[in-house]
């Protein structure tokens, strides 16, 4: 990518800017820009100035992300303090893009609104409405109302549920946006009840889930869009740690990556792992749970880059 020099910018732009620190697995090469805008306005100015060719990839906080170890020839996006505002109207909680999940459930609860399922999904507002984001039985799409974002023109628009098209983990997005805010409509709930129940859940988490090692949440999507919902007859057969149970693949490791004996759904980077040695192993386990079920696991960690002498592997 040619040197780029935009100026009056009031964000900072890095060039080369490794992204492994900026992920919670820890591994990755550089991008070829890390651009982090002051406010709307500064990124609104970077978007219309950046050359079209130029390829720009929004990043949150790199809690469901495995960069690949040859980096990303792109310009990486990422929000902060300028886009974490949690704002709450009467039954409506607006939230920035890089407002964490587990801030907004709080912020809600006191304001006696039931944003309890986000409490415990690791992440950003931004990535929680890419991913459609869900836990114990509810998802980010339930209590949408509208989001906005900068188009790679550089506008600011609008987005309805239509326009996000929400799916299981999945919502869609036009190539270079950056979502900016998004504004819900909870349920009410009293204060005291909210905030208990979310103390029960993060108990109920750390009690199952490998939450000190590192690890970027579910490896895989449950098969079927069979999605947890804490209830006590929820069934287990076709979620994704079981059939990855019933594979032998609970507890394998590629070099520094492992299967958490923990959780079999969470790849974990035990210290030393590599990008590469994460998504081989991710890889090895979806051979092997098909091959013990005819099941094709899909990943819900995002990958991205390249690959280490493969130029041409970016999603």
């Amino acid at each position: 990518m040619n040197t780029l020099n935009i100026p009056d910018l009031r964000g900072r732009l890095t060039p080369n800017r490794n992204l492994s620190d900026l992920t919670w697995l820890r591994v990755g090469g550089p991008a070829d820009y890390l651009f982090q805008p002051a406010d709307v306005e500064d990124l609104c100015l970077f978007m219309r100035r950046l050359p079209q060719g130029v390829t720009v990839y929004p990043m949150g906080v790199g809690s469901n992300l495995i960069v690949r170890d040859g980096g990303l020839r792109a310009v990486v996006i990422r929000l902060g303090r300028g886009f974490n505002s949690i704002e709450i109207e009467g039954d409506r909680v607006t939230a920035g893009a890089a407002a964490l999940d587990a801030h907004v459930a709080r912020k809600a609860a006191d304001a006696g609104l039931d944003l309890t399922f986000l409490r415990t999904i690791p992440g950003s507002i931004g990535g929680a409405l890419r991913m459609n984001a869900g836990c114990y039985g509810t998802y980010t799409a339930d209590h949408f109302v509208s989001a906005q974002a900068v188009t790679r023109a550089g506008e600011v628009v609008t987005l309805t549920a239509d326009d996000l098209n929400f799916r299981y983990r999945q919502s869609d997005l036009s190539p270079g946006a950056v979502l900016i805010s998004a504004t819900f409509a909870p349920p009410k709930g009293e204060p005291e009840a909210l905030h208990a129940r979310m103390e029960e859940q993060l108990a109920k988490r750390d009690e199952t889930q490998p939450t000190k090692d590192r690890s970027a949440g579910s490896t895989f999507r449950n098969p079927a869009g069979f999605s947890s919902t804490g209830k006590a007859d929820d069934v287990h057969d076709l979620k994704a740690w079981k059939v990855i149970d019933d594979a032998g693949m609970r507890g394998a490791t590629v070099g520094g990556a492992q299967m958490s004996p923990m959780h079999s759904n969470f790849l974990i980077n035990t210290g030393e792992a590599t990008a590469h040695d994460l998504e081989t192993l991710g890889e090895e386990v979806r051979k092997k749970v098909y091959a013990s079920s005819g099941i094709r696991l899909e990943w819900e960690i995002m990958r991205i880059g390249e690959k280490l002498g493969d130029p041409v592997s970016q999603g």
